[in-house]
């Protein structure tokens, strides 16, 4: 299910007060002034209120729900009812609101903790059907091929339409180990799509690092979680470490992260800002509209930082890449973003029921909301596959006969020895986006080494 950009579990309660004057009470013949005014007061309050409700409305949902209960074909239970209404209100808003029931209530805490079960996908609703916002990395799902965008549209012999979002995701849990066959349409291909996955336990490392070449960090933030911020800085600890105290540069790479929690969007973008605004939301109630700022302090002292995302780029994701490039910190990359520009609030009704409702819209610094917009890269970059063309081997002044050698330990084809091919090769081989982001921030570091006089 879509559990993108949520606060964290708010102790709020709603109650709904409603206040009716009796029609046939009469006021005691010798009441005190005082209490005579009282009463006005109170009749007055009360006939604003009910001003403000439509009693009409109200009357003709009493009625629906009073003939279902006597005359539907099978008895149904109040509770049922009522449930089933409180789902039609909150399904009619927006694709993010919903009525959190116990089973939904819980997954939402597991997936904002990090460990949860299922295929490994976030998913969304579109025209009646399951639409793959994004898989996550190391999944079940991501392992089997699942991609953003995919649109689900059987799972095993069942069709998804006419299905909730709930019961789909439902559908799509179970026991690790058992597996399921999802039936995919995907844009460019002519015929469906079978996919067969295997249910597993997800746990889900939100901050992933390694080197891409010497003093160039690579990190890859899957999901932002509760931790996120605190594991983005142990990340760039490492690749200091690694670099001597000396990272010249980092990719971050938010491609197919669905989002999370907004605060730990703010903490990774605080990390690389020394001020500054992040991130605002705007909402009707007070507690809605927020204002995040940079604290004093770049983990990375300014050097060069390329962001790359793409259209399972959402939510957080997105107000990480908008924060840094509003404030001129990094240049994006890839191709535009989701556009989910709205903020879902959790608010417990009980120890078991909720409502994940939306209320508010955020903005960019300067003022951009990029809801059903998205980020704009500032360089474009679309996917594509990488491959060598086979041609007439290069002539060197290595091949020539008699020729003098460079007077260093190196080869002659520019190696020291042992595998000339790395896992990090390997993976620059593979992904084309990546591999530009890496030569772009190579350029951008011996700019940036030039200024500085390095």
């Amino acid at each position: 299910m879509t559990f993108s950009l949520s606060r964290h579990l708010l102790p709020w309660s709603l109650t709904l007060g409603l206040t009716f004057p009796l029609a046939n009470a009469q006021e005691p013949e010798t009441a005190p002034a005082s209490a005579e005014t009282a009463d006005t007061v109170m009749s007055e309050a009360a006939t604003e209120e009910l001003k403000g409700l439509p009693l009409d409305d109200l009357r003709k949902f009493v009625e629906v729900f009073d003939r279902i209960k006597r005359a539907y074909v099978e008895e149904i239970d109040d509770t049922t009812l009522l449930n089933n209404a409180i789902r039609g209100m909150l399904s009619g808003l927006d694709p993010h609101s919903a009525y959190l029931e116990p089973e939904a209530f819980d997954e939402l805490q597991e997936n904002t903790s990090g460990e949860f079960g299922g295929l490994g996908i976030e998913v969304g609703m579109e025209d009646g059907f399951v639409k793959v916002i994004a898989p996550i990395d190391d999944t079940p799902a991501d392992l089997a091929g699942i991609e953003a965008g995919d649109i689900i549209v059987k799972l095993d012999d069942t069709s998804v339409k006419g299905m909730s979002l709930s019961e789909a995701v439902g559908a799509m849990r179970g026991a690790p180990g058992t597996p399921i066959r999802l039936t995919i349409i995907r844009q460019g291909e002519d015929a469906p799509l079978e996919f067969v996955v295997k249910r597993d336990i997800i746990r889900v490392t939100s901050v992933k690092h390694r080197l891409l070449g010497p003093g160039l960090g690579y990190v890859r933030i899957t999901q932002f979680q509760a931790q996120t911020g605190r594991d983005f800085q142990r990340a760039i600890e490492k690749l200091n470490k690694a670099s001597d105290g000396d990272v010249k540069g980092i990719v971050i790479d938010l491609r197919n992260n669905p989002g999370g929690v907004l605060q730990a969007a703010v903490d990774v973008s605080d990390a690389l800002l020394d001020e500054g605004m992040i991130v605002y939301t705007e909402g009707r109630i007070k507690s809605s509209r927020l204002r995040f700022t940079a604290t004093p302090g770049d983990i990375l002292e300014g050097a060069p930082v390329i962001v790359l995302i793409n259209a399972g780029s959402a939510s957080a994701s997105e107000i990480l890449a908008g924060a840094l490039q509003d404030q001129g910190r990094a240049l994006i990359m890839g191709e535009d973003s989701f556009g989910k520009g709205s903020v879902q609030t959790v608010l417990p009704l009980d120890e078991s029921y909720g409502l994940k409702l939306t209320t508010a819209r955020y903005y960019t610094p300067n003022g951009r909301s990029i809801q059903a917009l998205g980020i704009e890269p500032d360089v474009l970059v679309k996917r594509a596959r990488l491959t060598e063309i086979n041609g007439q081997p290069a002539f060197k002044e290595a091949d020539l006969s008699g020729h003098l050698s460079n007077g260093n330990d190196e080869n002659e084809d520019g190696s020291q020895g042992g595998d000339s091919v790395s896992d990090t090769e390997a993976l620059l081989n593979t992904d084309f986006q990546l591999r530009e982001a890496y030569n772009l921030l190579k350029g951008l570091t011996v700019l940036n080494a030039r200024a500085t006089g390095d």
